[in-house]
């Protein structure tokens, strides 16, 4: 087995982990839990909102909560992580129940997408049906002739 694993965590704004001689790491993807050593074939996966881990050279486990992130491993020796936000602790369970509200506050996002996307379709299938109504002769002019309402006639 080789020395080590170079492991580096960044966010936009900063370097939360730049740590050599880590001997393993473990990460969650879409697909589950896994474990990555030296010597591991190159890699990337995208991660959700979950909690990473990783030992040092001299047993010690770290841990860091993260945001939605991308983690990739180069050369047998490299990996990172970047994410849009991680928190650093020791903690395991505290981290676990931030991770567990930031996928709460990303279900809520979507939701709220969901919800507005929803919303403009609507809006747009009645804009469309109020220009296709049956007997409106101007239904499919090119701009469609709208009706300027009373005292329009003047201008």
């Amino acid at each position: 087995m080789s020395a080590g694993l170079h492991l580096k965590v960044t966010t936009p704004m900063e370097v939360l982990v730049d740590a050599s001689d880590v001997r393993s790491v473990r990460a969650e993807d879409a697909s589950g839990a896994f474990g990555i050593l030296p010597g591991r074939a190159d890699f990337l996966t995208s991660l959700p909102a979950s909690v990473l881990r990783w030992r040092d050279a001299e047993g010690a486990l770290h841990f860091c909560a993260l945001r939605a992130g991308l983690l990739t491993v180069r050369d047998g020796t490299h990996v990172a992580v970047a994410c849009r936000e991680g928190i650093l602790g020791d903690d395991l369970a505290a981290l676990t129940a931030k991770v567990a509200s930031l996928r709460s506050d990303e279900a809520d996002a979507d939701r709220r997408a969901r919800v507005e996307q929803m919303r403009l379709h609507s809006q747009a299938v009645r804009q469309l049906m109020r220009y296709l109504r049956p007997g409106q002769s101007n239904g499919f002019a090119h701009p469609p002739k709208l009706d300027a309402g009373p005292g329009a006639e003047g201008r």
